[in-house]
């Protein structure tokens, strides 16, 4: 469906600078893809880009094997909704769902028709004459993706698309577009800050760093097996040290941790999953003391610090286990919660 091809865009003094830096990324026709990444990453630069809003210094967009150079906006046949909806103030609900029919020269009765059944599918039957000011923003979320989905675009695009909804809200829309999208067979390129929002959404994530592409693969892929270091905090992992591996076993801060056999021998960085620091006696294994836990809603997150060297570590605990700040407690490190990272 969507092909970049060593995507390149330039900004600043003498255009110095790339916001998108060499990007290849497929995208097939069906699958949702979400692309993630910190402010500045380039995701919201290759939204731009594959819509035609921002041109490419070099490289290539191809939707179903046509290069878009030189195609406008309104002629590529994909849909973009924008985090803040952008619906038209002087339209009530139906008109604005119905905007992009208008423009493609649909028949009243076919446009009408269109308008009740986007409305009914995602979630407001009977809406059509409702002014835009009257909705709540979990409504104008749906206007905005009825309007998107409206002329039938080939790739449907979304930009930081909950952003400005509360998290209860904004778990349940991504679930139910998530399934909306499956059953309609769309095609979905979209971008977000939130690696959950992401997860949660994307048959395929693709983390990017710098204007690049760090990594990509299915959600629990890339959350198994981060590619290194950046894409491991990014992902809200903080145990990770520099380690230096020999048979079975790496040398690091926190003592001898235990890897696979096959990893290969040198110097690595090692990520330690919170879930695999368990703790155990405060006479065995490496002995730390509780500096602080937060409540995290699932488990509690144990803050600790060794009490000869190391950097601290995090531990995932059940909240009837969690000790509280100031104890002393051992820990011991799981294998299957070990990452070796290049």
């Amino acid at each position: 469906m969507l092909n970049l091809d060593q995507a390149t865009v330039r900004f600043g003094r003498h255009r110095a600078l790339r916001a998108l830096d060499g990007v290849t990324l497929d995208v097939a026709a069906h699958d949702i893809v979400c692309v993630l990444g910190p402010s500045g990453s380039g995701k919201s630069t290759l939204l731009r880009a594959v819509a035609g809003l921002t041109l490419l210094d070099s490289g290539r967009v191809l939707l179903e094997g046509h290069d878009q150079q030189g195609v406008p906006p309104h002629r590529r046949g994909v849909g973009l909704m924008f985090q803040d909806h952008q619906l038209f103030p002087q339209h009530d609900a139906g008109g604005n769902v119905a905007f992009g029919l208008r423009m493609h020269g649909t028949p009243r009765r076919e446009r009408d028709a269109r308008v009740a059944e986007l409305l009914d599918l995602v979630g407001l039957p009977g809406a059509e004459r409702r002014a835009v000011g009257t909705l709540s923003g979990g409504e104008q979320q749906r206007v905005a993706l009825a309007r998107a989905l409206a002329p039938r675009p080939r790739l449907l695009m979304l930009d930081e698309p909950f952003g400005q909804l509360d998290r209860t809200l904004r778990e349940r829309l991504v679930t139910e577009l998530r399934d909306l999208f499956h059953d309609l067979g769309t095609t979905v390129l979209a971008v977000t800050h939130d690696q959950g929002e992401a997860f949660a959404l994307a048959d395929r994530v693709v983390v990017m760093a710098d204007g690049r592409i760090a990594q990509t693969g299915s959600p629990l892929d890339v959350w198994r097996h981060p590619a290194d270091t950046f894409v491991a905090r990014f992902l809200g992992f903080d145990n990770i040290v520099p380690a230096t591996v020999t048979t079975g076993a790496a040398a690091t801060p926190w003592g001898k941790l235990p890897v696979p056999e096959s990893t290969p021998h040198g110097a690595c960085h090692l990520l330690v999953r919170p879930a695999g620091v368990r703790l155990v006696p405060a006479d065995q294994g490496l002995a730390c003391t509780v500096a602080a836990r937060t409540f995290r809603g699932t488990h509690v997150a144990v803050r600790l610090r060794p009490t000869t060297e190391g950097p601290p570590l995090e531990a995932a605990c059940a909240l009837r286990d969690a000790p509280g700040p100031g104890d002393t407690v051992g820990v011991a490190f799981d294998e299957q919660d070990i990452v070796v990272l290049p």
